[in-house]
């Protein structure tokens, strides 16, 4: 059955569904000696730093980011400056949070924020990577390329699939995000960006599914 107001049937939410699960790592949480909340235009990112941090799961915080290239008009002043200044409004201390603004990818937020760490002369050993639910297991995978011998840990704001599209109020943009999501995952690592990941065949279909019906505005083109 379709959803006349969205043009969305039953079975692609079922295989946005498919992509959801894989895409989240389920890590179970430990202190780590650093966070890096990667950038974006979705501020459940600070806001689950803010939690984690007062939980205690570790002792320095980067915001990393500049200016969204989708969503410029939500940051103006760059996605990490804007992460900061929720952070402080929910309890984070100034002085915990560092600040990478120039960083326009997922492997310049690793780069870029592990030189900020060591110019701050913090030795890192472990990383806890707080990013949106859907960019979870690509964000590992960058972070074990760029950043070797260092443990990764990777969190997002908890809730479901239907919580997240609410949340974000266009529910074929997050369809769009888990497809592109998925073929970076498998595209990546022969570009030299990440690790290899396995990829069910049943994520694999839903994914060429998905991307046939027309849910490919976040596909990387060559």
């Amino acid at each position: 059955m379709t959803d006349v107001q969205s043009g969305i049937t039953g079975d692609q939410r079922h295989d946005a569904q498919t992509l959801w699960d894989y895409h989240h790592l389920h890590h179970p949480l430990r202190p780590c000696d650093a966070a890096i909340g990667l950038g974006g235009h979705d501020l459940g990112v600070a806001a689950c730093a803010a939690e984690l941090y007062h939980r205690g799961l570790f002792p320095v915080l980067v915001f990393s980011g500049g200016r969204s290239r989708v969503h410029p008009e939500r940051a103006p002043g760059g996605e990490a400056v804007r992460f900061r200044e929720r952070a402080l409004e929910l309890g984070v201390p100034e002085d915990v949070i560092l600040v990478e603004p120039d960083a326009t990818n997922t492997g310049e937020n690793i780069s870029l924020s592990r030189a900020v760490l060591a110019s701050a002369g913090i030795a890192v050993r472990s990383v806890l990577l707080i990013t949106v639910p859907p960019v979870e297991r690509r964000a590992f995978a960058t972070c074990c390329r760029q950043w070797p011998g260092v443990e990764v840990v990777c969190a997002s704001a908890p809730g479901e699939l239907g919580e997240y599209v609410r949340a974000i109020g266009d529910e074929k943009d997050v369809i769009d995000m888990l497809v592109g999501e998925l073929q970076r995952v498998v595209e990546y690592p022969r570009r030299g960006f990440a690790i290899a990941q396995p990829v069910p065949d049943d994520v694999r279909a839903a994914y060429e599914r998905l991307r046939s019906a027309g849910f490919d505005s976040r596909l990387v083109k060559d």
